[in-house]
């Protein structure tokens, strides 16, 4: 299977927010829960999982272009435009290639969203407010569904693998699947112990780089270990 498949009729979203973690993850569990990051083999595919490697491009790039900008120029306005500019260029693509309006605007408005709280505040450091918002939901949210008994990562992958809700008959099926649901929280609480403090003590360069570091990359190695954890024990 292709890692990097990108089909106009295609109705699996592949654009991603890049800085709204939300967005990021929900993109990425839609993927799989599609079957479009799974191999033919059953195994997940990393790259697919972030979109390939012009998600990966879509996600990484206006924010590393917001932050070369405002380290070289110390100008606000400008390095938000800089990562407003580029988010468009891969929006305008995707709308020439005709796949959905929606899809293809989201990234941009994500990056705009981003660009807006920082000149509102006048702060550099808060473009990446937004993604701690939205990451810390998720990490609520994903919590929950451990403690009421439907495990996220459970319903996503129990699809993939033809499981439906079947799996929520078995205990060892359930602790599994929780568990996998526990390694993306943790990797989503990750990100806020490693970048909250670089923000509240404004090491900008720090925060842009770690952001960067943890953003998809970070999403698709825990959905991989995920699936590695709730792969059922072969029959003996």
């Amino acid at each position: 299977m292709s890692t990097d498949p990108e089909s106009a009729d295609d109705p699996t979203p592949r654009g991603t927010a890049p800085e709204d973690t939300g967005s990021q993850l929900d993109a990425a569990l839609r993927r799989v829960g599609s079957g479009t990051a799974v191999t033919d083999t059953g195994q997940i595919d990393v790259l697919a999982t972030v979109g390939g490697w012009r998600g990966l491009a879509e996600s990484v790039l206006p924010s590393a272009v917001f932050l070369v900008a405002f380290i070289t120029t110390q100008h606000l306005w400008g390095a938000g435009i800089a990562a407003v500019a580029v988010a468009a260029v891969f929006s305008v693509v995707r709308l020439i290639q005709r796949q959905s309006p929606v899809q293809a605007l989201a990234g941009l408005a994500a990056v705009a969203l981003c660009v807006v709280v920082a000149l509102n505040t006048g702060e550099a450091r808060d473009y990446y407010l937004w993604g701690f918002v939205t990451n810390a939901a998720y990490i609520l949210a994903l919590s929950v569904s451990v403690f009421v008994g439907w495990p996220l990562l459970g319903l996503v992958f129990g699809m993939v693998r033809n499981e439906g809700l079947q799996w929520r008959q078995q205990a060892g099926r359930r602790r599994r699947y929780a568990l996998a649901t526990w390694i993306l929280v943790a990797a989503l609480g990750l990100r806020l112990v490693v970048q909250v403090p670089l923000y509240l003590a404004d090491l900008l360069t720090a925060l842009g780089t770690a952001r960067l570091v943890m953003g998809l990359p970070l999403y698709a190695l825990a959905l991989w270990l995920g699936w590695l954890v709730s792969a059922s024990k072969p029959r003996t």
